[in-house]
Formats: C-alpha cells, sequence, structure tokens
C-alpha cells in the first residue's frame, strides 16, 4: 500500500516560496492566531458578564423600569 503512495507522487513538483516569503506568510499567521485568541478571551470575558446580569435579573436583585 505504501508503495503504491509514492509511485503515484514521486514526480510530483511541488514549488516552496522563498525563505523571506516564508517567514512573512508565519507572521501574518501568528498574528492572526494571537488576535483570534485575544477575540476569543474578550467573547468569553462578555459571555460571563452576560450570563452574571441574566441571573442578577432573573432573581430580582435587579429591577429595570
Amino acid at each position: 500500500h505504501k508503495r503504491y503512495w509514492l509511485s503515484e507522487y514521486q514526480d510530483l513538483e511541488i514549488e516552496i516560496p522563498e525563505l523571506e516569503e516564508q517567514n512573512a506568510i508565519t507572521k501574518i499567521l501568528d498574528d492572526m492566531d494571537k488576535e483570534i485568541e485575544s477575540l476569543e478571551k474578550k467573547r468569553s470575558k462578555y459571555l460571563m458578564l452576560k450570563k452574571g446580569m441574566m441571573q442578577k435579573l432573573l432573581t430580582g436583585e435587579i429591577r429595570l423600569q
């Protein structure tokens, strides 16, 4: 089974970007990962805040007028 895979793809040529471009791509993806992580933390914070406010509203601790 392994031989079949090798023979099927052995002549396939794959172009690889220059190292400088690879590094630029890596930096962009790292920055995106950091931004996503930051947004996920903010979302979690706001969901907890919403949950707390809903609890206070449902228990009558806070009343709307």
